[in-house]
C-alpha cells in the first residue's frame, strides 16, 4: 500500500482555449458551445489545474476522463433544464461538477453551489471570479433537519456522486418549488424515496454501462393520494 504522503499530486496539463474546446467537443460527440460559454468552462479548468495539485479536488483517476466523465456528464443536463430565469441549487458541488458547469452553460440561472469544505468553497470561488459568474457560494450540509440556509423556490436541484436518506428528501423538499427538477447523476439516488418525488425521464450517460442521468419531479400532491 502506498502511503498517503507519497501519492503524486494530481496535475492537469495546460491548454490553450483552442485545445480545451476541441477536448470538450470531441467527449460530447461534436456538440458545440457558443464562445463565451467555452470561455467559462475554460476559466473552471484554468483554476481547477491550479488548485488541483494542492487540493483534493478531483482524484488522479479522473485526469483522464476530465472531459468525458465531468464536463460533458455536467452539461448533459442541458437539455432538461427549465427556460428562463430559475433558482437551482447543487448539493455537494465539490470541484464544480455539474453546478459551476450548468451555471457557467445558463448564466441566466441563479445558481446556488452547496459544498461544506472550506477549501473547495475557496476554490469555487476563485473560479466563479476567474470566468466572471455571480454563483451563491453556501456551507452547509444537507440532513434530516430543517435547513434554513437554502434559499426557498427552488426550481431545479443537481446531485453528483451524493446519497440522501429519506428524511433528508422531506427536510429538501420544504425548499423546492411544486414541479421541481430533481437531477440525479449515476449514484446520487436514495434507496427509498418519500411519494412525492417521482420518477421523470432517464438518460444514459455515453462511456459506462450503468452511468445514467435520472430526473425525479416533486409533487407534493402524490404524498396525500
Amino acid at each position: 500500500m502506498v502511503a498517503p504522503d507519497t501519492i503524486a499530486p494530481v496535475q492537469l496539463p495546460s491548454l490553450t482555449l483552442t485545445g480545451f474546446v476541441e477536448r470538450l467537443e470531441t467527449a460530447r460527440s461534436g456538440k458545440i458551445l457558443a464562445p463565451e460559454v467555452a470561455e467559462r468552462l475554460k476559466a473552471h479548468y484554468d483554476e481547477l489545474a491550479r488548485w488541483a495539485p494542492r487540493v483534493d479536488l478531483i482524484g488522479p483517476g479522473a485526469v483522464g476522463e476530465l472531459f468525458t466523465r465531468h464536463y460533458a456528464e455536467s452539461l448533459a443536463a442541458l437539455p432538461w433544464l427549465p427556460a428562463g430565469r430559475a433558482r437551482l441549487v447543487d448539493l455537494g458541488s465539490g470541484a464544480g461538477f455539474p453546478g459551476f458547469v450548468l451555471a457557467a452553460a445558463r448564466p441566466d440561472l441563479e445558481v446556488w453551489l452547496v459544498e461544506p469544505r472550506d477549501r473547495r468553497r475557496a476554490f469555487l470561488a476563485a473560479a466563479a471570479r476567474r470566468a466572471a459568474l455571480s454563483l451563491h457560494l453556501l456551507d452547509a450540509t444537507v440532513a434530516d433537519r430543517p435547513l434554513p440556509e437554502l434559499p426557498d423556490g427552488i426550481a431545479v436541484v443537481t446531485m453528483r456522486a451524493l446519497r440522501l436518506e429519506s428524511n433528508a428528501w422531506r427536510a429538501l423538499a420544504c425548499r423546492l418549488a411544486p414541479q421541481s427538477q430533481i437531477l440525479l447523476w449515476a449514484g446520487a439516488e436514495a434507496s427509498i424515496l418519500p411519494p412525492e418525488f417521482q420518477p421523470g425521464r432517464e438518460l444514459r450517460l455515453p462511456d459506462g454501462e450503468r452511468r445514467v442521468l435520472r430526473e425525479l419531479r416533486y409533487s407534493p400532491a402524490e404524498a396525500r393520494r
